[in-house]
């Protein structure tokens, strides 16, 4: 597992929270991103990345199908009502 070597950014609040369900649940990159993918979601490794790094923006088409990818709300992503 490679350790992020830029600091986190501030164009998105979700990405740590994606970042962390999806290694909390075993899944690589690639196969969140085959999950988009299947959801019409055209998204790369970098654009993945940089959302996980909070480095880019995130659609709303993006959060909705992160979510259901990873099997939570988007609430949750969001941080509203833990």
């Amino acid at each position: 597992m490679r350790i992020r070597k830029q600091e986190l950014g501030d164009m998105n609040i979700v990405g740590a929270k994606i970042e962390s369900k999806r290694k909390a649940l075993g899944m690589k990159q690639k196969d969140l991103l085959a999950q988009l993918q299947v959801k019409g979601i055209d998204l790369n490794s970098s654009g993945l990345s940089k959302i996980e790094g909070q480095l880019r923006g995130v659609s709303d088409y993006e959060l909705k199908a992160i979510a259901e990818s990873l099997d939570v709300s988007v609430n949750w992503l969001l941080g509203i009502g833990e």
